[in-house]
């Protein structure tokens, strides 16, 4: 470890806790490197960038990670419980089945992210931004999307409930059979969102958000109407 403490770029380099600890006086830039199910619980990696890393099943609660850089990482069934995120950049990235349950994530932005699965219950979500992200079947009940714009956000099957959308756009974005009760959409602009699986008992949903004719067809066509 003596030779790391010169450099603060490593490649290819398989670590484990006591690597990580001995690294942790400053931010540091992996690429490539190997942190599978190391525990990084805990730790201070404020500003570190991470570059193509593998971090499946790594055990991040509690670790500060504001400012931190992420490309094209695979974080798979990472336990990130109650991480700080906070202003995070995180781009092509593998989030699926993760656990980020009460983190910090103010400020974050998720550009090309794969959460499939993913535990955002309870977490600290001022400012998040999401872009051509899938979140399909994740879990993020209360959540606030007030007055932004998500493009090409996949909230399939995701639990909504309680979520904030008002004055919302949704822009080429999927609610396709999601959860969402009690969610807000007043003024949001749904015209090219997948609203597949939306029943008639759902409309009041949406009451106050701008549709589209196809979608308020479908909505009709649960009574057995069409537009003339």
């Amino acid at each position: 470890m003596s030779n790391f403490a010169l450099h603060r770029t490593f490649t290819g380099q398989t670590l484990v806790r006591a690597d990580m600890i001995a690294l942790a006086f400053g931010p540091a830039h992996l690429i490539d490197c190997d942190l599978g199910e190391v525990d990084l619980s805990g730790l201070d990696l404020t500003g570190w960038r991470f570059e193509r890393c593998d971090m499946r099943r790594a055990r991040l609660s509690g670790t500060r990670l504001e400012a931190t850089h992420w490309q094209s990482c695979r974080a798979a069934q990472a336990d990130c419980v109650g991480a700080d995120l906070t202003d995070a950049v995180l781009m092509s990235c593998d989030f699926n089945n993760a656990a980020l349950r009460m983190a910090r994530l103010a400020g974050a932005a998720f550009t090309g992210c794969k959460l499939t699965g993913a535990d955002l219950s309870d977490a600290t979500a001022i400012d998040v931004r999401f872009e051509e992200c899938l979140l399909t079947a994740t879990k993020m009940p209360g959540w606030s999307f007030r007055k932004q714009t998500l493009r090409r956000v996949d909230f399939a099957q995701a639990d909504l409930r309680k979520a904030d959308f008002r004055e919302t756009v949704l822009d080429g974005c999927s609610l396709r059979d999601a959860n969402l009760a009690g969610a807000r959409f007043d003024k949001a602009d749904l015209r090219s969102a997948d609203l597949g699986g939306l029943r008639l008992v759902d409309a009041g949903l949406f009451r106050g958000a701008v549709i589209s004719r196809d979608q308020a067809a479908q909505l009709l066509a649960e009574l057995g109407l069409r537009l003339g």
